[in-house]
């Protein structure tokens, strides 16, 4: 099994894609590079069995609801607008975010509100360009792509997570943990890239969780959700500790 991790960023500066190979005894990190363009993930995801990517792979229904009859102004028919805050908050979080919410005690970033909204357009575009190569897309997370939030993967792994992003120290501190909790893990010699900077280190998570998602160890989206989770996206959070993912 080969899986691939992408720390997803507006532009190519600042994305990172990570491939693990999971043949023979041993967990192989194959490839990590940075300065990553979508035409080299679109490909990725043609030689791949799981690709996780770290973006929003849609927009809350009702946001896009609320953007489509707002602007159309001049319509008698629009519908009064609450804007009170619970009524923000339909718009700025998907079915899924509450999923992590409930799951983490945490929200993730709003794709509607924060400045991840940016990087979702550009995830919008790319999965269309890995639609275009041949590899059918299910935004709920079903087919060869899935949609990985690192920080809550590593919180659920059990594993403490605070300053990881912004702190090489942290960084260094906190791989040194996981490579106890996963000793089947051959970094080959990328250990200093991923201390260094946070995007290798979240894309080598992503490319972990993928396997999770592989392997079926993840929560799904409820028949009741799955096809608002197949328009907005849906996270792949892991149900079964990091050891469950060791090779055979």
């Amino acid at each position: 099994m080969l899986t691939a991790g992408v720390d997803l960023a507006a532009e190519s500066k600042g994305t990172a894609l990570a491939v693990i190979d999971w043949a023979g005894p041993r967990a192989t990190l194959t490839e990590l590079r940075l300065g990553v363009g979508d035409d080299v993930i679109a490909q990725a995801a043609t030689e791949v069995d799981k690709l996780g990517i770290d973006c929003a792979f849609g927009w809350p229904d009702e946001f896009v609801s609320f953007i489509v009859a707002h602007a159309d102004h001049d319509s008698t028919e629009a519908p009064a607008v609450d804007g009170g805050m619970d009524w923000r908050r339909t718009l700025a979080y998907r079915e899924t975010d509450r999923d992590v919410r409930a799951k983490t005690g945490r929200w993730p970033l709003s794709v509607s509100t924060d400045r991840l909204g940016l990087t979702a357009m550009r995830c919008a575009g790319l999965l269309g360009r890995i639609q275009a190569r041949g590899v059918h897309v299910d935004r709920s997370g079903s087919g060869v792509v899935v949609e990985i939030y690192p920080g809550a993967s590593l919180r659920l792994w059990g594993f403490d997570t605070t300053g990881y992003r912004v702190s090489a120290q942290a960084r260094e501190l906190l791989l040194a943990r996981v490579l106890d909790a996963a000793p089947w893990l051959d970094l080959e010699g990328h250990v200093e890239l991923m201390v260094r900077s946070g995007d290798a280190f979240d894309a080598v998570i992503a490319a972990l969780a993928s396997r999770s998602a592989a392997l079926g160890h993840y929560g799904r989206p409820s028949p009741e959700q799955l096809a608002r989770a197949r328009r907005e996206g849906w996270t792949a959070l892991p149900t079964t500790p990091l050891a469950a993912l060791q090779p055979s």
